[in-house]
């Protein structure tokens, strides 16, 4: 018989019921440091007291008006996220599923508006993830996310991760747009190198084409800037926000410049819930805290000791772990035991990670993880790994036997 709940995850059995800071509690009373965030989305960890009074204040008052009307809190947020990043207008969407949908609306509708309505080609990258909407997965193109989901929304170009070459040569009279995460998550913590991404918004301007990132997993503080593509000193034409933007509260957005979003006017595009006056009001919070003085260099101090303990797991577990990738605290560990294993091991030592593609665990804390936390991280990451390494000699003592 089927569950109430669709079974479209395999669920871990663990019942969490309560946050507080980087742990989570477990029904039956067990302490989890959580190295997840709900995957990059509690930003600023659990029942932050902050976003919690926020959101009860708001609560209070008004929670929904729908978009017929202005919403100061939505106001108030664009605002903030026009003062501190390269856009020129905002759009707030419940998920980063939802500013996919509409990134690539609004690429397509600039060049239908320029008089060149060919141009309706967007090009991606394997293993991307864009969210699992239609738009999302015909994007990401993978036989895992398209099997059994066709036929497939056209008008995307895939190529190979890091083919710049190919990206010249992909380019037609039908290109609209590039899409890229800065740091794939899904994919594998697989960073775009800083000389990458400069060449890719030199292309994008050459050939007269917009850049999209999607920004949804390493955006919001995560790398140790507002965003990530700010390493690389470029901006891109259109963004895709979401997870940590909310910290915890579901919001995303999709971020532009003026001209990018030229072809968006009034009836083009909506959401019913899309910045409502309660995502909005801890949206604001969860800005305000993270554009605060001294709080991304404190995420770039702590990412620093993060990196240099993990480096010193990796080079004691050598059977376990192969190496150490990504930017400020959105790193993995890509394994050479299967990660999963490693993922039960971390739930057997009260430590949650997150698996990924090409057999990597991540590893995204709370941006507010402390010092005392990146130490028990280590502890507990060390216990995983010495499990799974006694795993690994009893299985090839029962194959030599």
């Amino acid at each position: 018989m089927i569950p109430s709940v669709l079974p479209t995850y395999n669920r871990a059995p663990l019942e969490f019921v309560k946050g507080e800071g980087s742990w989570l509690f477990e029904a039956d009373g067990r302490r989890f440091l959580d190295l997840g965030s709900g995957i990059a989305v509690n930003a600023l960890g659990h029942a932050h007291p902050k976003l919690v009074e926020v959101l009860s204040t708001q609560a209070q008052n008004l929670w929904h008006v729908s978009n017929l009307y202005r919403i100061p809190q939505q106001e108030k947020l664009a605002d903030l996220l026009v003062e501190h990043t390269f856009a020129d207008t905002v759009f707030f969407t419940n998920s980063g599923t939802e500013a996919c949908e509409l990134a690539v609306k609004m690429a397509r509708k600039y060049f239908y508006e320029k008089d060149q309505p060919e141009r309706v080609e967007i090009i991606t990258f394997d293993g991307s993830f864009h969210g699992r909407s239609s738009a999302g997965i015909a994007a990401a193109g993978t036989e895992k996310m398209v099997k059994g989901f066709g036929p497939l929304l056209p008008g995307f170009v895939h190529l190979t991760f890091g083919d710049m070459d190919g990206l010249t040569n992909a380019i037609t009279d039908q290109t609209a747009a590039v899409l890229i995460e800065p740091i794939q998550g899904e994919g594998g913590i697989r960073p775009v190198p800083d000389a990458e991404l400069k060449a890719l918004r030199q292309i994008c301007d050459d050939r007269g084409i917009l850049l999209i990132l999607d920004e949804v997993q390493c955006g919001v503080g995560r790398t140790g800037k507002l965003f990530a593509h700010e390493w690389a000193g470029i901006i891109p034409d259109i963004m895709m926000v979401a997870k940590g933007i909310g910290g915890g509260f579901p919001l995303g957005a999709v971020l532009a410049t003026e001209e990018a979003a030229s072809g968006m006017t009034a009836g083009t595009h909506g959401s019913t819930y899309g910045g409502n006056p309660l995502g909005c009001a801890v949206g604001c919070a969860v800005i305000e805290e993270v554009m605060a003085p001294g709080f991304l260099a404190d995420v770039n101090r702590r990412a620093g000791l993060f990196r240099q303990r993990l480096e010193g797991l990796v080079a004691a577990h050598p059977e376990v772990f192969e190496e150490l990738r990504g930017a400020g605290l959105m790193l993995g560990l890509k394994c050479k035991a299967a990660n999963m294993d490693v993922v039960q091991a971390g739930y057997d030592n009260a430590v949650i990670t997150v698996p990924a593609a090409d057999n990597v665990i991540r590893l995204l804390p709370p941006l507010t993880l402390s010092d005392e936390d990146i130490g028990e991280a280590i502890t507990r990451l060390d216990k995983a790994a010495t499990q799974v390494e006694q795993s690994l000699a009893s299985q090839a003592q029962v194959t030599q036997d």
